[in-house]
Parts: structure tokens; sequence; C-alpha cells
């Protein structure tokens, strides 16, 4: 299966004998057990702490983890590189995004990587499309992984394969959780731990698959990205709780752009906190779906409308 696509991933390298379709959906060991606990007391703990001041620490805690963490710098940065930070700048932001209890930092790039591949071939499974009906999958994504028969080769970048910071992210993941976690309990006692350490992860988990669900399969398109499997879709109701990461259509159109909320009204707040930090001199080198390379397979859909027309 060959990708004709304009837009290429440099660490996923693939060939005519690769396939996004064979393969078998199995349990994964590794998310039982870390999600497993991590749900139960949620739900337990939850029910049985319930507070007003709890509620706020939640509320705060993923709000800056989200942002800061998984928007900015697990997805901008480290994965797509859609702008620059000095090494501490983007240490920090990645380990605010391992603390949202994904994955590590390659753990996160090559699930990410493996995923934007397969969708964007002739076709692929439905683990990848999300096809399935919600309850399957959620169940495939939250504690399953799929193997491939014949994948791509892998190759991360040595800027981050041979980086010492991001080898230990990478091991203590899990781990990572805990100076957080005694910052809470210091403040608040065991209840503040609860709602911003396991309610934060259970929730946070949970709410990237839903949003992955829901904008692989409906909402609106300002593009439509020729021979791929898989489109994106925006999903404007949850720009403000996902940090503009919802805007997944624009993300399929300009992977490339630090920028998701690429249409007059609508809201990124990962883009408001990254032009603060180029304000402050703490980023540059911002790209924008103007600075990316022209995509051959890309049509804009308002466009090919008034073309038929």
């Amino acid at each position: 299966m060959s990708n004709l696509h304009t837009y290429q991933n440099e660490r996923v390298i693939e060939d005519q004998d690769c396939s996004a379709t064979e393969g078998a959906v199995i349990w994964s060991l590794d998310k039982i057990t870390w999600l497993g606990p991590v749900f139960l007391i949620a739900i337990v703990g939850g029910a049985m702490t319930f507070s007003l001041e709890n509620l706020l620490v939640f509320l705060i805690t993923t709000a800056a983890t989200l942002c800061l963490g998984h928007s900015l710098g697990m997805h901008r940065l480290l994965i797509h590189r859609s702008y620059a930070a000095p090494k501490w700048l983007e240490y920090f932001l990645v380990h605010c995004g391992v603390i949202v209890g994904l994955a590590g930092p390659k753990g996160m790039m090559l699930t990410h990587d493996f995923r934007d591949w397969a969708q964007r071939q002739k076709d692929c499974h439905d683990y990848f499309a999300h096809r399935q009906p919600m309850l399957i999958d959620g169940i495939w994504q939250l504690f399953c992984d799929f193997k491939l028969a014949r994948p791509p080769q892998y190759q991360i970048e040595e800027v981050v394969e041979q980086d010492c910071v991001y080898q230990w992210m990478e091991k203590t993941w899990k781990w990572q959780q805990l100076p957080l976690a005694i910052l809470l309990f210091i403040l608040g006692g065991i209840e503040w731990v609860i709602w911003g350490s396991a309610m934060r992860v259970a929730v946070s988990v949970t709410g990237h698959w839903l949003i992955g669900y829901f904008a692989h399969n409906d909402g609106d398109r300002h593009w439509h990205v020729e021979g791929a499997a898989v489109q994106g879709f925006n999903i404007r109701f949850a720009s403000l709780l996902t940090m503009g990461e919802s805007y997944h259509n624009n993300h399929h159109a300009y992977p490339g752009s630090a920028l998701l909320g690429i249409k007059a009204g609508e809201i990124d707040p990962g883009w408001w906190v990254i032009r603060a930090l180029e304000e402050l001199g703490l980023v540059w080198d911002i790209k924008l779906p103007q600075d990316l390379p022209e995509r051959s397979e890309l049509i804009e859909l308002e466009a090919k409308t008034e073309v038929e027309k």
C-alpha cells in the first residue's frame, strides 16, 4: 500500500508491502493495569469526596495539563514541531503532557504517527478509523492495542531518541504523577489527590478517546483530503474543553500548523497561550497554514462547491 500524499511523516518509513488493514485488536495488559485502578479510584473516591473545592482542583489541574501538556507540549511541539521553544520549556510542556496519563513522549509519538499514517491510506482498520459502535470503540481504544501484521518501520529522530531526559520520561512516565500528587496531598490531603490526579487522568484519557471518536465520524468540515480513508471533523462546541484540539478537520488539512482554529470565530485556547509565550520571547518559528507546503490532495470544500455550481 503506497501513500502518494504530499504530506509525509518522516518518522514512518513505509513500502508497498505495508498494510493499514491487516492485524488484530489485542488486550493491553499495560493499559488495563494502569487505567483500571485509576478509573476505580476516580469513580469510588470521587463519589465519596465530592465538593465544590475538589471540583475546582480537578478543573484547574485538568485545564493546565491538557493545554500546556497535551496540546502545546505533546501535540503541537513534540509531535509536529509547529513552533520552537528553549529546551527547558519544551521539557516542562512535554512533562505536563506525560502526566495527562496517556503515555510517555515516545509512546505518544508512536501512537499518533501510526494512526495518522493509517488514516491517510486508501483504507485502514476500524481501530484506526473509529468506525465501530461507541462501546466497542471505547473498549478498543482504552484497553486494547492494535498489532499490525505488516507495519511500516518507525524511526524517531535522534534529537528525541538520544535525549536522556526523554529516555527517562519514557521509562518512568506513570511515576511522574507522583510530584503533583504529593504537592496536592500537602495542600489539600487525599481528597485533592483523588480529584487532581485520579479523576483528572480518568476524565482526560476518556475525553481524549471521545473527541477522537466524534472527530472522525461527524461534525463540520472545511477541507477534504483526497484519497484518505478517514477524514477529520471539527467539533466546535468542544473547542474550549480541548484547548482547540477538537478542530480535527483543520488539523488533518494542516498537520504542521500551530494554529488549529483556522477560520474566523474558531476558538483556540492553545493558540492564545502560544501567542502569549511568543510575546514573552519564549517561543518562535511558529508555523501557520500558509507556511506549510502546498498539498495537491487537499480540497477546500467551499471552493469545490463554487466550482460545481
